[in-house]
């Protein structure tokens, strides 16, 4: 969807506070037309924020984002898309007056894109009042031409209203399948109603209105400069099923169909025909013309069509006969067609952090798809750099079909779930376990080590002494630039440390370093940066080095002890927290001098934080110093690893986490979904 900015109705936050829509007289606007559109539905808009989760590569990538809908029940029932909640696991709300309101997913459909939330109203106040509810109109007496007003929340504003007229009313995108939903083909069932009132990301669910206040459809997407709205009546009708029965059940024929190739010929032209489907079995072939389907006469004479034949198609009931007619040939032809139920292109896919995959199971259309002779085995979705599948000799791909752990069938995602857990209950170690998968034709045998990962062998270094400076070459530019003596060699100090032994040495930034106990520091070109340092490795902790020096053009000799430096960052303690997908260690002596903290300054440096997980997604980042996580100071290692096995254990459903970015501090809160 694309972004334009032309509202002429609209509320926002300002620093000032909520701006608040009332349905006082002076509120709202002088246009009648504008004023009885805007009363009628704009407090039932309704200002959506999700936390949804999707799988990608080897994990499931948490995400937020912001949408519209519009309430459409007394019983706090929301209607809007399906992309914008439909794979939601935390919904929370903003009405029309700014009062904010968590809710549930009830249900969703992708082949429409809607989807039906639902308020939590047993959580309003008791003094709270009624919610306003928007009515549908009819959409099929939508006329091009007819004044129209989109509503919703515009790029996670709040709500607004932009006016224009209804420009097309059997708009479908110019290519084929170019819009899918967890592998559905939205344009399969739906012909937008194309208007030019302006919509904006974030739109999306919001209804689109009538003069009379009515509902005609559902904003979904942006075509160039035309909005498309999902018609009303499908939008009602799916929407009322949703809230019925959480789910919307179709039929399933195997029948794949294209508009006629002659504007003389009548009917639905017969594409293709799955195998194994009823339509195969009822003997249709590619080519048969179709003209009834079920007592009804049926005509695709352009693509603008096919929605509505598949809308007769898959409203049937499951497992009841249907008779068609058409021609063959020339010649009429009758077939009988027993529906089956019509399961979703994709099951939903689960993380497996102990594999690094995403599987899922097979529906009966993905199955087919795979050109499967059943449902049976788990399919890998995705897969992670890195993680043990992908570290497996063959490693798995995305398509594989893990069908065998050791002798252990494998029939579906459960049973994957269950035989890992089974292999890897106490151990502390991987187990590498034989694992078949199915490859297209092929049948592969790999190992994948399954299990904790072993921990990282971090060999601790020497201790080794140090001054405690930052140095750069006296290059031969450098030096006959600052006015020394052709080919003088040694180092500039850039940067002293503090409380060290350069600082107590008497060592200032700008000293030129010639000289150590007599011997000549010898470096002038970039190279040599590793010289000075080589030198210093040569003493021992406790050494007392005589440095020859240049201070403002004026030899100086200053007696330096050598310390212990300080544990480098890569042999100080690190915990990874697999919950919240975030990695901290403690501070070293470079993060304390770069971050300019005090010695008393306690915490933990965030060392990474795994993009799209629940600390990403709350706002953490890598870089910031983790002070307190629900006000329990973090000074060590073990505090973290304490405070987060307690939250796990108590499944909090809210985590505070304080921390310093530079010269600000923040409170960050994390609300993960422990069902998850």
């Amino acid at each position: 969807m694309r972004i334009f900015i032309t509202t002429l109705f609209f509320s926002l936050i300002a620093a000032a506070g909520y701006s608040q829509i009332s349905k006082k007289a002076d509120d709202l606007p002088a246009d009648p037309l504008i004023r009885e559109a805007v009363e009628g539905t704009f407090p039932a808009i309704v200002r959506i924020e999700v936390v949804s989760e999707q799988g990608s590569s080897g994990r499931m990538l948490k995400s937020r984002a912001t949408g519209s809908g519009v309430i459409v029940s007394e019983k706090g029932h929301v209607v809007t898309n399906h992309h914008v909640a439909g794979k939601a696991t935390r919904i929370t709300c903003r009405l029309h007056d700014g009062e904010v309101i968590a809710a549930d997913l009830i249900g969703a459909d992708a082949m429409t894109d809607i989807a039906v939330i639902r308020l939590r109203t047993g959580e309003r106040p008791k003094n709270a009042k009624t919610l306003a509810v928007a009515k549908f109109g009819n959409s099929d007496k939508v006329q091009v031409g007819d004044v129209c007003f989109a509503m919703g929340s515009p790029a996670g504003l709040s709500q607004s209203v932009t006016r224009g007229i209804i420009s097309n009313v059997a708009m479908i995108s110019p290519q084929r399948g170019s819009f899918r939903l967890d592998g559905e083909n939205v344009g399969q069932l739906v012909r937008w109603l194309g208007h030019d009132a302006v919509i904006f990301p974030g739109n999306s669910g919001g209804p689109l209105v009538n003069e009379k206040g009515d509902i005609v459809g559902i904003n979904e997407v942006g075509i160039g400069s035309l909005g498309g709205a999902i018609p009303a009546n499908l939008a009602r009708d799916v929407s009322n099923e949703l809230i019925m029965t959480g789910t919307v059940a179709r039929s399933w024929t195997g029948l794949e169909v294209q508009p006629v190739l002659s504007s003389d010929e009548k009917g639905v032209l017969i594409a293709g025909i799955i195998v194994g489907s009823p339509a195969e079995k009822a003997g249709m072939m590619p080519g048969d013309l179709l003209t009834h389907f079920g007592g009804k006469a049926v005509q695709a004479r352009i693509p603008e069509d096919l929605p509505l034949f598949n809308q007769i198609a898959l409203s049937h009931s499951v497992g009841k006969k249907v008779e068609l007619k058409g021609l063959r040939d020339g010649k009429s032809k009758k077939w009988t067609l027993l529906t089956e139920a019509r399961e979703p292109a994709h099951a939903k896919e689960r993380e497996l952090k102990s594999w690094g995959i995403t599987v899922r199971d097979f529906t009966l259309l993905s199955s087919l798809e795979a050109r499967r002779t059943d449902k049976s085995g788990a399919q890998v979705h995705s897969v992670r750099q890195g993680g043990p599948a992908n570290n497996a000799k063959p490693a798995l791909l995305p398509r594989d079909v893990i069908t065998k752990l050791g002798d252990k069938p494998v029939t579906n995602m459960s049973d994957l779930i269950r035989i890992t857990k089974e292999i890897t209950k106490g151990k502390s170690e991987a187990v590498p376990t034989l694992v078949t998968i199915e490859r297209s034709l092929a049948h592969l045998l790999t190992v994948v080590k399954l299990g904790p990962e072993a921990e990282e062998n971090r060999p601790v270094q020497a201790w080794k002494p140090w001054v405690g400076v930052s140095t750069q070459v006296l290059t031969r530019d450098l030096a006959d630039a600052i006015g020394l003596k052709r080919g003088a060699l040694g180092v500039r100090v850039v940067q002293v440390y503090p409380a060290t032994p350069a600082q107590k040495g008497k060592i200032e930034a700008g000293d030129l370093l010639l000289r150590m106990d007599g011997q000549i520091i010898r470096a002038n070109r970039v190279e040599d940066s590793e010289v000075f340092g080589n030198m210093i490795k040569e003493y021992k902790i406790g050494a007392k080095v005589l440095f020859s020096c240049l201070r403002d053009d004026k030899p100086l000799d200053l007696n330096v002890t050598l310390e212990r430096r300080p544990t480098p960052a890569n042999e100080l303690d690190d915990f990874e927290d697999e919950t919240f997908e975030f990695t901290v260690r403690e501070l070293s002596f470079a993060n304390r001098v770069n971050y300019r903290l005090k010695e008393e300054d306690k915490g933990l440096l965030v060392e990474n934080v795994e993009s799209a997980g629940w600390a990403a997604l709350a706002g953490l980042r890598q870089g910031d110093v983790l002070l307190s996580i629900d006000e329990k100071n973090m000074v060590e290692i073990v505090d973290l690893e304490k405070k987060m096995a307690e939250i796990v254990k108590k499944k909090a459903k809210r985590v505070v986490f304080f921390v310093k970015r530079g010269i600000h501090t923040l409170f960050i809160r994390l609300e993960p979904d422990w069902d998850e």
